[in-house]
């Protein structure tokens, strides 16, 4: 194992380029994840308001309605003014506005503040999974997705502990943690490089004089909404699944997540393997993966079967996010790529703010959440039937280099 991962790790080109965008793509994940833990605090400060129980949690999410609406347009500007200056641009206003409410008392304020996280981090991640097009060919675009896919579920924890220690001090301390993002800042500032078109052009792609492929943005953005959907169901309403096999204590459940939660490294992994073969062969392996978890989840009677279909779910959410991202970035050349990956942005972000509505339609028309489960774990089998088709059609997927080559 050791053998193969410093093989891994000497296959890396371009590393203080590539660990960076590493860290910066984890910044809208952030976002969210740093609030969760506060929740409760933030709720009890504005006690005093009547509806404080909705806007806080509304507050939480509201980055993300300004990624889905705002990506698209990030990235018509990165191709037309330059990827790095709007990069740059983003990641110190994202300090800025993420940590301001820490000087805040009204929640209106923060909530607007939110808002403006979101357009910062619309820019943020639109330009990062650009640059990573630009900077690598198709294997070491691979390379470094596979390895943001394994990094970034260890910062979770790491920033649970951190949030918690500065929000122990005052209600609002946990908005200091968004302050990351100074040193980010300076990495970007000293290691990234505007990419250069003719270099980063590849042969293979139609000249950049060619207009904006429509339909490949359809086929992207639809693609990436309904894999988004079936992303998110497990991570919204997961507890409620876990409720009706019979376990309803948080602890519990958290104890029983935690050794199935791993496998998302799995997939991540499993996803470069697969990666030698065509795009089809990825994005069916993912969807059959997520299909098997989720029919499995929702068939599960007891907390042995629901943590055997949480396996494969993870496994597939493991292999999702790189493998879209590796079929979108292919999709456009260097001068569309910007407003390709934007798209692809949007589509992901939205896909989570209508998740919860699609499914909790589907489980108040079958009875149960875990019919719900199994319906959406339908779709994603019969997804990846058709990935297998196509595979099928374009004939027997060619190899791509080996592994680390």
């Amino acid at each position: 194992m050791m053998l193969f991962l410093r093989h891994f790790y000497r296959s890396l080109t371009l590393k203080p380029q590539g660990f960076t965008m590493i860290v910066a793509g984890f910044l809208p994940v952030f976002a969210i994840i740093a609030m969760f833990p506060v929740v409760a605090a933030i709720i009890g400060h504005f006690k005093d308001l009547p509806d404080a129980a909705i806007r806080v949690p509304a507050m939480v999410t509201a980055p993300g309605y300004a990624i889905a609406l705002l990506a698209p347009f990030a990235g018509a500007l990165a191709d037309r003014y330059g990827r790095r200056p709007l990069l740059l641009a983003c990641t110190l206003a994202y300090g800025v506005v993420g940590a301001a409410p820490f000087l805040m008392e009204n929640l209106d304020a923060i909530i607007a503040s939110r808002i403006l996280l979101g357009v910062c981090e619309a820019g943020i991640l639109t330009i990062v999974n650009t640059l990573i097009a630009d900077y690598w060919d198709d294997n070491g675009r691979r390379n470094w997705l596979m390895l943001q896919g394994l990094v970034g579920p260890f910062f979770q924890p790491l920033v649970f502990i951190l949030v918690a220690a500065v929000a122990a001090v005052r209600w609002n301390g946990g908005f200091l943690v968004y302050l990351i993002a100074f040193p980010i800042f300076i990495s970007m500032y000293f290691f990234l490089f505007e990419p250069n078109h003719s270099k980063a052009e590849n042969p293979a792609v139609k000249p950049p004089a060619e207009a904006f492929p429509i339909g490949s943005a359809l086929a992207v953005g639809g693609l990436t909404l309904f894999a988004s959907v079936l992303y998110y169901v497990f991570i919204v309403n997961g507890s409620i699944v876990w409720r009706e096999v019979g376990l309803s204590d948080p602890m519990a459940i958290s104890k029983a997540t935690f050794v199935p939660s791993f496998f998302i490294l799995a997939g991540s992994v499993l996803f470069r393997i697969l990666s030698r073969y065509g795009n089809a062969v990825q994005i069916g392996g993912f969807l059959a993966m997520l299909g098997l978890g989720l029919a499995g989840i929702g068939l599960a009677h007891n907390v042995l079967s629901m943590q055997a279909g949480l396996i494969l779910q993870q496994t597939g959410a493991g292999m999702a996010v790189p493998a879209l991202i590796a079929w979108a970035q292919s999709k456009f050349s260097f001068a569309h790529r910007g407003r390709g990956m934007g798209l692809w942005t949007s589509a992901f972000f939205l896909g989570q703010a209508i998740s919860p509505i699609i499914v909790g339609f589907v489980a108040q028309a079958l009875g149960t959440m875990q019919m719900a489960f199994l319906a959406a774990g339908g779709a994603a089998l019969a997804g990846a039937v058709i990935c297998g088709l196509l595979a099928m059609q374009i004939g027997k997927p060619a190899l791509q280099k080996p592994f680390g080559a």
